[in-house]
């Protein structure tokens, strides 16, 4: 599946709000000047190219050039790039495959773990800048209500397990009940043939 123009878009206003209006990310972002990031993600079939440029990055759907640096993965490893202690790790467990330039990656990682990403800033030019803070302050708190929904889970799961293993009879029990079993089972047979005896007389 190609990807649309309407997406390619969307995804060139966010990368743009986030990394190339603050100032305070110049130095980092003139690190990828002039530079082309490819990124081929397996569910799709065409690439998303990004190339950087002294007032914004552009995201293309195909391109016709060579890239600097070309990555390979899935739609799901992408929100772990925004850590750069993940990106070592996600290159060596084969989630990640870098070809070309690797200080392409390595620096745009770097760019996405110093900006700060909030909802507000693309919502304010649509609703306003107290509304967008609102929405934005309950997208993070639901956020932290699902990680602490998420988490309690796992914590409720462990528990149970811990108990139900506690819980479980050890190989010495299982033996003895299966031993109570069967002298229970040998002592109705013998009941039932001292009832058949007694009926025949």
């Amino acid at each position: 599946m190609p990807f649309q123009p309407l997406v390619t878009a969307g995804i060139e206003s966010v990368l743009n709000t986030f990394l190339w209006r603050d100032r305070a990310l110049k130095p980092a972002r003139q690190r990828l000047l002039g530079k082309v990031l490819r990124v081929d993600l397996n569910e799709f079939s065409s690439p998303l190219v990004l190339v950087f440029s002294e007032r914004q990055i552009d995201v293309l759907g195909a391109w016709e050039g060579e890239a600097d640096c070309t990555v390979i993965t899935r739609v799901g490893v992408l929100p772990q790039l925004r850590n750069r202690q993940q990106l070592t790790s996600l290159i060596r467990s084969g989630d990640l495959e870098v070809q070309g330039d690797l200080q392409v990656v390595q620096n745009f990682v770097a760019l996405a773990d110093l900006a700060e990403f909030d909802p507000a800033e693309l919502l304010a030019p649509y609703t306003g800048d107290v509304a967008a803070e609102g929405v934005s302050k309950v997208l993070r708190g639901g956020a932290a209500f699902l990680t602490r929904g998420f988490q309690r889970q796992q914590r409720y799961v462990a528990e149970a397990i811990t108990e139900e293993w506690r819980m479980a009879p050890g190989s010495l029990e299982v033996a003895w009940f299966a031993e109570e079993s069967a002298a229970v089972a040998r002592a109705v047979d013998a009941l039932e043939k001292r009832l058949e005896k007694l009926e025949a007389k």
